[in-house]
């Protein structure tokens, strides 16, 4: 089947079984390796983007179900000056990634909650990435970047 999808601002058509899952051709087609594969089951968040403006697990989506939809993936949200999306310049600047397989995940899930809040608490943070594991037990740079950027410290 062919499907047609903007992905991070570029029109885009790939072709794909109806068992394949988005992430699969992000990474495998499109050439976009930042959303992970790690459990394969929506429960660690590696595979974050966001479809049509809502925070989905791209291993739980089904590539043809994307018809038509608007995809950003991590790669597509560094557009400052410096190239970085402002989560992505607070982490590096707390410190923020250790082994880095989590990373994207967690960009794209803080993008998602200061898309729809500017300002979140400390709490609104936690929450909005409760989906999402780091192996390497990262969070206490992670949450202090976030709150950093948000204005919480």
């Amino acid at each position: 089947m062919m499907v047609s999808a903007t992905v991070n601002g570029e029109a885009r058509r790939f072709e794909t079984r109806g068992s394949e899952s988005l992430l699969f051709v992000l990474g495998d087609q499109l050439g976009l390796p930042g959303a992970k594969g790690a459990c394969e089951q929506g429960e660690c968040g590696s595979c974050s983007v966001m479809l049509d403006g809502r925070l989905v697990c791209s291993c739980l989506v089904m590539a043809v179900d994307a018809e038509g939809s608007e995809i950003v993936t991590v790669e597509g949200l560094g557009k400052g000056a410096s190239g970085l999306h402002p989560v992505q310049k607070a982490l590096v600047d707390a410190g923020a990634v250790q082994c880095g397989f989590c990373t994207p995940g967690f960009v794209v899930a803080a993008a998602a909650l200061l898309d729809e809040n500017p300002k979140p608490s400390s709490d609104e943070i936690r929450e909005a990435l409760s989906g999402n594991i780091c192996r390497c037990t990262g969070y206490g740079a992670i949450l202090r970047g976030l709150d950093e950027l948000a204005g919480n410290r």
